[in-house]
């Protein structure tokens, strides 16, 4: 993502003028250019790291965004805001991880950087996925990020994951836990991967419980959003017509129960790996699907 110069404003020249804010300053340059050694002089001249330009960006914005991990440590030793939000309300964080770069992300964590935003808006989760980070995403979760979290436009990171047709996100989530089920507005994922014509995505979604029948806010089901014929009409129409087999719906109602205490709660039953794999991920042999649950 290339940073631009900020576009001046009216206010802008008057919020300058009254000392509140500044345009992109020297720091807020060298940060997003991953100039180290610049960067490093201006703060050992007493040049401010918390500085703003009129978007609210800082210099911890701009260098957690270009993925320039020497320069986040740098601005976060000098005493950056680690939290400090932008005009959007993202914080460095939720750069960091659309960026998909887990050092950054990992520092801000170290320095205690919020995980869980104390809103309901998009949150560092929602950016891992929106990005297609699934590592980014793996992480957020480790270190506890809310995998319902949820954004009154974008629902939760699941139906981001889907809408972007990242399926390594999706499945991180799925594996970790997160309800394939969730709604916004009655659309549930399968309902998302339906209209993005994403068969893949359908299958995997259905495998972990996905409901074929949810209805949306217009009574219509996810095989409504697909064209007669489509490759995601007939695989739909397939599941709707042969439902899950016991050992599937066994799975299905063992994840639900256990959540993302799945893999290691049976873990702790002491069986050979290729059973665990079996209970909890192995696709439906029937459907010759050639994913990779676990």
């Amino acid at each position: 993502m290339e940073i631009t110069r900020t576009r001046p404003s009216l206010f802008g020249d008057i919020a300058h003028g009254l000392g509140f804010w500044t345009d992109r300053s020297a720091v807020h340059e060298a940060a997003a250019q991953g100039k180290a050694l610049r960067l490093q002089q201006l703060i050992q001249d007493g040049a401010a790291v918390n500085i703003v330009a009129v978007d609210s960006i800082t210099p911890l914005h701009e260098a957690c965004i270009q993925g320039q991990t020497q320069c986040v440590q740098l601005l976060l030793d000098a005493g950056a805001q680690v939290d400090a939000r932008n005009i959007d309300g993202s914080t460095p964080l939720c750069d960091a991880c659309a960026a998909g770069s887990l050092e950054c992300v990992r520092l801000l964590i170290e320095h205690g950087a919020v995980v869980n935003p104390p809103l309901f808006t998009f949150t560092p989760l929602h950016e891992a996925c929106m990005g297609g980070n699934s590592d980014c995403v793996q992480l957020m979760i480790d270190v506890g990020a809310l995998m319902e979290a949820y954004d009154s436009h974008f629902g939760t990171p699941l139906h981001v994951a889907c809408v972007r047709q990242h399926f390594d996100c999706a499945k991180v989530l799925l594996n970790a836990g997160a309800n394939v089920n969730a709604a916004k507005f009655h659309e549930t994922s399968l309902h998302y991967a339906a209209k993005v014509k994403n068969v893949d995505l359908i299958k995997l979604l259905i495998e972990f419980g996905g409901n074929l029948y949810a209805t949306d806010n217009l009574g219509k089901k996810p095989i409504d959003n697909t064209t007669l014929g489509s490759p995601t009409n007939i695989c739909l129409e397939f599941y709707e017509n042969n439902p899950l087999g016991l050992q599937q719906i066994s799975r299905v109602a063992l994840r639900k129960a256990l959540g993302s205490r799945a893999l290691d709660s049976v873990s702790k039953l002491g069986l050979p790996n290729r059973i665990i794999c079996y209970l909890l991920y192995q696709p439906p042999p029937d459907l010759g699907l050639d994913i990779d649950y676990f």
